[in-house]
This record gives structure tokens, sequence and C-alpha cells, in this order.
């Protein structure tokens, strides 16, 4: 069973809405071809991001279209898709219903940005929402933030950006929950961050060897254990990435059972290379499994 735990889909009425993710973005037939081609059972469906809100009078519109359409297009599909809604992170009186709405929509999953606007998902405005995903056993996804994302302000370009600072922004969410406490406050909510958690796998070290030394000095505040003790119960999704290297980088910082496999498509389509890496990073057969789809399975049950 191998499951997509990164994909995308964008319903029409926001991809038209939006200045990237006119083209490709929204054809469910192409992804389900790749899929059938790749035993590929099912795709998690995830909000990539986007200007929509700026096109649409804000994201209450976005949020209340995109979710029906989702769930619309899912329920066309039959069991193929899995719906990760989204919600407006600039009304957050709203947040109730919206949630009662994405449950009710069966969509299983929700789909955060790790920032929206400079504002990370440490904000007391999203705790809310952490106790609904505690109480209904419903995973989070972090997905980069691509408007505004950490560093554009400094550096702004076509490659740069998207390479860097996407990634950049996942890691700068992780360690800001970390360090709110956010993730001592609702241990049970299971987050899934996007590209391995961007630069985390590499800094692991040093989390630790300076946390321990400003606390010697007691230059940081008290976070109760190591850095790296929380990253290691936290999830990682593959993002598409075709290097062995990053996945036994990711394994440092975690087991085999935190991480999932993630085509990220339509960015990526070579559903292939993306399942070599398993292979390649010479992963045996049982934790293969667990990666390209039992681990979700689970988070999903």
């Amino acid at each position: 069973m191998i499951i997509d735990a990164h994909s995308h889909y964008m319903p029409p009425s926001i991809a038209q809405n939006t200045m990237f993710f006119k083209v490709n973005w929204s054809d469910a037939d192409k992804q389900l071809t790749l899929m059938d081609q790749n035993n590929i059972e099912k795709a998690l469906l995830l909000y990539p991001t986007s200007d929509a809100h700026l096109n649409m009078g804000g994201w209450q519109k976005v949020c209340n279209t995109y979710n029906k359409d989702l769930a619309a297009m899912i329920a066309e599909y039959g069991d193929r898709f899995i719906g990760a809604g989204i919600l407006p992170p600039d009304a957050p009186e709203t947040f109730a219903d919206v949630l009662k709405n994405i449950q009710d929509l069966n969509l299983r999953v929700l789909s955060l940005a790790s920032s929206y606007d400079g504002i990370y998902l440490d904000d007391e405005r999203f705790f809310p929402v952490y106790e609904f995903a505690q109480k209904h056993k419903m995973p989070i996804h972090v997905h980069a933030q691509i408007m505004k994302p950490i560093g554009e302000d400094r550096v702004k370009d076509p490659l740069l950006t998207p390479v860097l600072e996407y990634v950049l922004d996942v890691s700068m969410c992780l360690g800001k929950m970390m360090m709110e406490g956010v993730f001592l406050k609702f241990p049970d909510v299971k987050f899934i961050f996007a590209h391995y958690g961007g630069v985390l796998p590499l800094v692991k070290e040093r989390f630790d060897t300076t946390y321990r030394m400003l606390r010697k000095r007691e230059f940081v505040k008290d976070i109760q254990k190591d850095p790296s003790e929380y990253f290691k119960n936290l999830y990682f999704d593959t993002s598409g990435s075709r290097s062995a290297a990053s996945l036994l980088c990711a394994l440092e910082m975690t087991d085999l059972d935190h991480i999932v496999f993630g085509s990220d498509f339509p960015a990526n389509q070579d559903f292939q290379a993306a399942q070599k890496v398993l292979e390649e990073a010479k992963i045996g057969p049982q934790d293969r499994e667990k990666v390209l789809g039992r681990n979700l399975f689970n988070l999903l049950k």
C-alpha cells in the first residue's frame, strides 16, 4: 500500500485567481494516471499556499470555496484522494465554525502554512485549532509558505526564494512552536512538516549543543528537554526528494516510523524517482512499507 502524503490539487475556482497555479494544478485525471502507473493507492491533497486570498477578497472566501470544491472533487473520484481543509488565519474568531465545516465535508487532515504574513504557528490564535485536532485525532500538515516567507524582505529572487526561503520558513515555524511550548501543550497532535522540516536534519546537533550552552548562562528559557527530543516525535514528509542522502540525514533526527512519502505533485511528476530513494538508501522492505503508506495510514485511521 502506497499513500502519497504530499500532493496538490487546486480547484479551478481558486487556481484562476492565482498568478502561478493556473496551469497543471487542477488536473486530477493526470494525477490518477501517474498514481496508477506507480501503484499509489491514495493521495493526500494539500493547499500549496497561494496569492488567491489577495484576489478573492480575503481568506474567508478562499477557505469556503476551496474546502467545498475540494470535497466535491474528492467525492467525484471515490476513495483515491484524501482531503486537507484550510482555515482563514486572519479571522480566528471563525475557526470553530470552519473546523466543524471541514469535519462535515469529510476532509480528514488540516493543512496549515508555516506562516501567514510573518505570523507563525506558535501564535495563540492557533491554539484552538490544536485543541480541535487533538480531540478529534486529526493530523495537521505544515506546508511551506510562499507568500512573504522568511528572508524575502531582504532577498526576493525567482530561484533563491523557493529553494531557500520556502524551506527555511518551515524550519523557523517548527523552532518557534518548540520554543513557545506548542508541542508540550498539545502532545497528542500529529504534526507533519514538509520537506523533512527544511534544514532541521542539518542543524539538529547545533540545536542541542547551542541550547545546552545557552542554558548554562541562562540566555535561553528552559524548554524542559533538548530540542532533538521534540524533533524525533514529529512527522516529516519527503516532498518529492530524490536524494537518498537527504533521507539518511533525516534519520539522524527521527526514525522511519515518523517519515512519510510525498511526491509533491504536480511540482514533481517523477513519482518513480521519489520512491526509488528508499531503495538507494537501503531501507528494508518492512520499513519501506511504513514510509510509503503505513505511517500515514496509521495517522488517519
